[in-house]
């Protein structure tokens, strides 16, 4: 016996290469067979005894001259066995129903002498039936001869009709073997779902130790992100990996397929649901008009595009320093937007160059400008402080300026939560920007200018969950600053629809919005959810055996432990309920413009202290956690003093 195992195999593997033609020819003798021997055994069930040879010669005839060029014509012979699914079967199922009316018609209806009618009834329900277990058995024997790469055990939550088509999808996958369903729907617990149990959510522990579960797919599209953050809570402790479809809006033109299967993103984590946008503040500033927008290719900048196009606008200049920054979201807008829609103006130029801003401005006449051009990464604007002071308060009262002379309606600035008591120099500069526009508005400009203020966008440039997931596939450690940091997220796209909205609210000019942002999160927290839902272990003093260690590295320079959204305490609601108005001091604009005199000046003459020292005046909350210095002040220094 055990040398006739390896023989067999090779057999089998020998039948598996043979060319798809033999195969084919192959296919349709078995098929012949099958007609024979189903047409025997409808005799047999109807008569009780097996008939003569010459009794049978026309019946099976007729059923071989029937159903084989049926079958063909039905693609049947063109299948690949080895992936055959429910949709073979259903095939299948069809040719026998064309087949089973023909052959029902010439011996059931019409009749021949000697042959009971009701041969033209069982005969076609036989060979279906034995078709079909013909196919399975060559299929399972098919993917016996298949090496799995992996031992996955996986089970579906959900059975819904994307987990149904996410299952057969699965059953020609070389590396998965599918166990079962999970669901919440209490009425479908304890069904049989093509061959496959439906359990319970309270059952899952005892399921995943029965079967050897090791992976557990979310098949749930149209749940609500605060549904599959408690589920996925619920998945932590099993130590399996969960990775999940893609949204509704992402799988609605086609089949579920295994290869759009994708790990948990952080909105998966989070549980916060999107507000669907006002749509009469979402296009009140855009709607027909032309709209510029600064740092267009940007993660916010050209997230705003997508919905400035999308909102109906008339033309979209695109302002951005990036050269293929520029060119990608220009080639983004043309390759999506659909006829007669923006027209897409690309133009390359740098909020700190004037006289750019000025001709750009005159010659399109935005009646909207959204201000997105910043540096924003907090240790990198810490080393080079005069280049971000002048980028994010120059470049910021610059295009503000350049906005009031051509007369725009609309002046947007989109600001941080870093800017509320900063502790380090990018969000110093964020606030002396927003300084910047509160002091234009009180001093009469025509153009309504306001501000945006927000927390961490996910899919930004330096965002940790993507940091997280490569130091989770690199083996670790994943690295943390502090066990205590906080952060608030918030997605691109909602980040971007709410900016907009809060925009179309102003009205005096110089208010400053704020976003609801949710609840704060702990990055260690998260750290610890990525690592669990990644089927790994975290490893620690109590524990070291674990996979992952989580590696807390120290706060970067200008760090904080954890961000805010308002400098006061009295917020004041807006008409949107994730929108609020902020209520906070400034400065005139005779004491901000000696400060923006003198910054021009210690930039001018490379000072970084003195451009710190105006820094710190105009933003009295300024309190600098640390003394990263400017890296070309500190190279002066040590050349100027190398012993030092």
């Amino acid at each position: 016996m055990p040398e006739s195992v390896p023989r067999m195999h090779r057999q089998l593997k020998e039948v598996a290469e043979l060319p798809r033609a033999a195969k084919r020819l192959v296919a349709i003798i078995v098929d012949a067979a099958i007609c024979l021997l189903t047409t025997w055994l409808a005799f047999y069930l109807r008569l009780g005894e097996l008939p003569e040879f010459t009794d049978l010669r026309w019946v099976s005839v007729a059923a071989s001259l029937t159903a084989l060029p049926i079958f063909g014509l039905f693609g049947i012979y063109r299948a690949i066995f080895r992936y055959l699914g429910v949709d073979a079967i259903v095939v299948v199922g069809r040719a026998c129903l064309i087949y089973g009316a023909l052959y029902a018609a010439l011996f059931t209806f019409l009749g021949i002498a000697g042959i009971p009618r009701t041969i033209g009834f069982i005969q076609p329900v036989l060979l279906f039936i034995f078709v079909c277990v013909s196919r399975m058995f060559v299929r399972s024997l098919l993917r016996g001869l298949v090496p799995r790469a992996r031992d996955s055990r996986v089970l579906i939550y959900g059975a819904g009709s994307s987990g149904r088509q996410l299952a057969e999808a699965i059953g020609s996958s070389r590396t998965m073997h599918f166990v079962g369903y999970v669901d919440d729907d209490r009425s479908l617990h304890g069904s049989i779902l093509n061959g496959r149990r439906i359990h319970g959510p309270d059952k899952l522990t005892r399921v995943v130790l029965r079967e050897g579960v090791t992976d557990i797919l979310l098949a749930m599209p149209r749940a609500s992100h605060r549904r599959r953050a408690e589920i996925v809570e619920a998945l932590r402790p099993l130590g399996l990996v969960v990775r999940t479809i893609p949204p509704l809006t992402d799988v609605a033109s086609g089949r579920v397929q295994v290869s759009a299967l994708r790990a948990l993103d952080i909105e998966d984590l989070l549980g916060r649901d999107v507000a669907a946008p006002d749509p009469i503040l979402f296009t009140r500033n855009i709607m027909g008009k032309t709209v510029l927008v600064t740092g267009a290719g940007g993660s916010i900048g050209s997230e705003l595009c997508r919905q400035i196009v999308a909102a109906g606008a008339a033309r979209l200049v695109l302002f951005e320093s990036s050269e293929f920054a520029l060119y990608a979201i220009e080639r983004e807008l043309r390759e999506t937007a659909k006829p007669g829609t923006a027209e897409i103006v690309p133009l390359l130029g740098s909020v700190r160059d004037a006289a750019r801003l000025f001709e750009v401005m005159r010659a399109w006449r935005p009646d909207t400008v959204y201000h997105a051009a910043a540096y924003k990464h907090v240790p990198m604007v810490e080393h080079n402080p005069l280049e971000g002071l002048a980028n994010n308060v120059m470049g910021t009262r610059l295009t503000a300026q350049a906005a009031i002379d051509a007369g725009v309606a609309d002046f947007v600035l989109i600001s941080t939560d870093k800017a509320v008591r900063p502790t380090n120099v990018m969000g110093a500069s964020k606030r002396f920007a927003e300084l910047v526009l509160q002091a234009l508005a009180e001093d009469g400009a025509a153009t309504r200018l306001s501000m945006v203020r927000f927390g961490n966008v996910l899919g930004s440039s330096g965002s940790v969950v993507p940091l997280f997931r490569k130091q989770l596939a690199d083996g670790g450690p994943v690295t943390i600053t502090h066990e205590d940091v906080t952060r608030y997220f918030m997605t691109i796209p909602e980040a971007a629809q709410l900016v907009i909205q809060a925009g179309g609210m102003a009205t005096t000019g110089g208010e400053v919005f704020i976003l609801d942002m949710g609840e704060p999160v702990r990055i260690a927290d998260l750290a610890r959810k990525m690592t669990e839902l990644s089927g790994l272990t975290v490893r620690h003093a109590a524990h070291p055996d674990g996979d992952i260690e989580i590696r807390t590295v120290g706060l970067r320079p200008g760090e904080k432990l954890y961000e805010e959204l308002l400098i006061g305490d009295d917020p004041a609601p807006t008409a949107h309920p994730l929108i609020m108005r902020a209520r906070e001091h400034h400065l005139p604009q005779a004491e901000l413009s000696v400060l923006i005199d003198r910054l021009g000046i210690a930039l001018a003459q490379h000072d970084v202290d003195a451009a710190i020292a105006v820094l710190k005046q105009a933003v009295r909350e300024f309190a600098p956690t640390g003394d990263a210095g400017d890296l070309v002040a500190l190279e002066h220094a040590r050349c100027s003093n190398p012993a030092g």
